[in-house]
């Protein structure tokens, strides 16, 4: 008797790369690895979308879509390339107008793509619906997703095997097209007996002819169980990652499941051990420079009290690296489980997942519920659909309050189609403007990425790519590193014999710099850079009432100029700190006689911005 040959889609080059390294791995640097992937007899990756479509041009200062292109001539014309996608939210953080969910699969059907993995984090149906028929509509095979995860202990009303075979009916009640469903847990925490049961449930309802597969991740420590539940229960397909981007925050690597499937009636797709081993071999001779965080090969037993995707835990560690708040990690993981709770149950994945980290953030960084951050917010007052239960009713009007807008039932598409920033004309316009070719891949770039999207049309947008510092060692060219800051170009507070100073450093010997004295204070001159510490209490100078930096972040919006009069707690500025924006409201009424600071300029923590007299 033949074996069940199992569909195995290879993550390294997607999710495996966004898991580990935030997706900032350098096309190539990891080609070769591609190549090596298809020689071991791989003819099913995940080679973009979801998190790796903007990385790549906020980050790696290149064109995902010529990146796509580039994959698909290494792997050949008959390899299925699959994207991920966020139904309206498509590759973006915010819903995308009908125009641009459009536009998205036009131009990914364009770029190589044989497959888009479609999946709503909320499981809101209708989410899914128009994506589904845009996708169609180029020729590509739809993959239609139900997200999973567990709830924390104590928690019900959601993420259970009814509220998923409830989900998967409204699919099929709803005649959106698909050709294969897959059940996505990003969070890893579901446990096997649940995966089993639900992926049953699945095979019941849709019949054999149906493909099914699971996607998962290592970081609670029970995928390898949940794989096999899943293959038990009939599924037909499982996504696997190799070495060292593989275990972790990250997908089973492919040798521990086929370890794990010996002397089971599973082929996992006709894979051979000796292959993949040299695969892998080229995979960590590509990846050796790259500088693995540490909790990126951890599986951690309190994910599941707090469902934080391996894909965006490194993410955000890395920023709070940059930001120095990597200390608070633990805190906020602990304080996710109540913004799970109380923001109505949407699985942890983007871009739910990163409301949550950032409103688990903000209750660490500002207290409780000091701040709503604006992605949470909109969530709980059904801006982007509706979520599985209802949100807490307090924290509903708390949202309404702080980010003055009011609940609604509307559905996301037309929302989004009002929005002038939602225009494919209105995109088209600025890159004219900007004198930017205004082609369908330029537009969707703009419109995806927003300003950072024209800084990489601009050539401006900078390279940050993590690497181990010593393969800059003997390299003066070398821009890269962990730590590297030769070539650092950015707003810097420094000391000076006892004098505070803001510098702004820029690349080439013509370059203009901008030194601005701050405040007197007295510390060492080793101590530069530094963060000032917060005050509990306003802090007043001879020259008036500073107004300090809440967390390391850059300034996004001055909204005040010297010589305004503002009455106490009124907004003055607002900060971009781990992809969120954090206001800065006057601690006392009076008169701003001085602005210390420029739009874009990276403060620290305690730094002061603005003085009131």
């Amino acid at each position: 008797m033949s074996k069940k040959y199992i569909d195995i889609m290879d993550t390294t080059f997607r999710d495996g790369f966004q898991s580990v390294f935030g997706g900032r791995v350098l096309m190539n640097d990891f080609f070769p690895a591609v190549e090596a992937a298809k020689e071991a007899g791989i003819t099913h990756f995940e080679f973009g979308g979801g998190a790796r479509f903007q990385s790549l041009f906020f980050y790696l200062q290149e064109n995902a879509f010529e990146m796509m292109d580039k994959f698909r001539e290494i792997v050949g014309p008959d390899a299925n390339l699959q994207t991920l996608a966020r139904g309206i939210n498509t590759v973006m953080l915010d819903t995308g107008s009908r125009e641009l969910i459009d536009l998205h699969a036009k131009m990914f059907a364009k770029h190589g793509t044989t497959t888009i993995r479609n999946f709503d984090a909320l499981n809101d149906v209708q989410n899914l619906e128009y994506s589904a028929e845009c996708i169609k509509k180029y020729g590509l095979n739809h993959e239609v997703v139900i997200t999973l995860m567990d709830l924390p202990p104590g928690c019900f009303g959601a993420h259970d095997v009814p509220f998923y075979e409830k989900t998967l009916r409204q699919i099929l009640d709803s005649g959106l097209p698909f050709d294969s469903i897959c059940f996505k847990d990003a969070s890893g925490t579901s446990s096997p007996q649940k995966i089993y049961e639900t992926i049953a449930m699945a095979r019941n309802l849709v019949g054999y002819d149906t493909h099914i597969r699971l996607h998962t991740h290592e970081t609670a420590g029970v995928s390898v169980a949940c794989y096999l539940a899943a293959l038990d229960a009939g599924a037909n397909g499982i996504d696997l990652a190799a070495s060292p981007v593989s275990g972790g925050t990250s997908q089973p690597d492919i040798l521990t499941m086929l370890h794990a499937v010996k002397g089971k009636n599973y082929d996992l797709g006709g894979l051979e051990i000796d292959k993949i081993l040299k695969y892998q071999d080229t995979l960590g001779k590509c990846l050796k420079d790259y500088f693995i965080p540490p909790e990126a090969t951890q599986v951690s037993p309190l994910i599941p009290f707090s469902p934080m995707p391996g894909g965006a835990l490194t993410a955000n560690t890395q920023m709070m690296r940059d930001n120095g708040t990597l200390d608070k990690f633990p805190e906020v993981i602990k304080a996710m489980r109540e913004v799970v709770e109380r923001g109505g149950y949407g699985t942890s994945v983007t871009p739910v997942s990163q409301f949550y980290w950032q409103q688990a953030y903000a209750n660490v960084m500002f207290g409780p519920w000091k701040q709503i951050a604006p992605g949470y917010g909109k969530m709980v007052l059904g801006y982007f659909g509706r979520t599985p239960v209802a949100p807490d009713p307090e924290i509903v009007a708390l949202a309404a309050e702080k980010l003055k807008l009011d609940p609604t039932s509307e559905n996301p598409l037309d929302i989004a189609d009002r929005d002038e920033k939602k225009k494919i004309s209105v995109w088209k316009q600025r890159l004219e403007i900007e004198g930017i070719e205004a082609s369908d891949e330029n537009i969707f770039i703009a419109a995806a990425c927003d300003e950072k999207g024209i800084a990489f049309l601009k050539g401006e947008s900078p390279l940050n790519v993590r690497k181990n510092d010593n393969v800059c060692d003997n390299d003066k060219d070398c821009k890269l590193g962990e730590k590297d800051m030769a070539n650092a170009s950015g707003n810097y507070t420094v000391i000076v014999d006892g004098q505070k100073f803001n510098v702004t450093i820029a690349e080439g010997s013509d370059a203009n710099i901008q030194v601005t004295p701050v405040s007197n204070i007295t510390a060492p001159v080793s101590a530069a850079p530094v963060a000032a510490p917060v005050a509990s209490t306003p802090a007043s100078s001879a020259g008036g009432t500073e107004v300090p930096a809440a967390v390391n972040g850059a300034v996004w919006k001055i909204l005040v100029k010297e010589g305004d009069y503002v009455e106490a707690d009124q907004q003055i500025m607002i900060l971009e700190a781990m992809k969120m924006e954090i206001d800065i409201n006057a601690p006392v009424a009076g008169k701003i006689t001085k602005i210390l600071v420029n739009n874009t300029q990276t403060v620290e923590e305690g730094q002061t911005l603005a003085i009131i007299g």
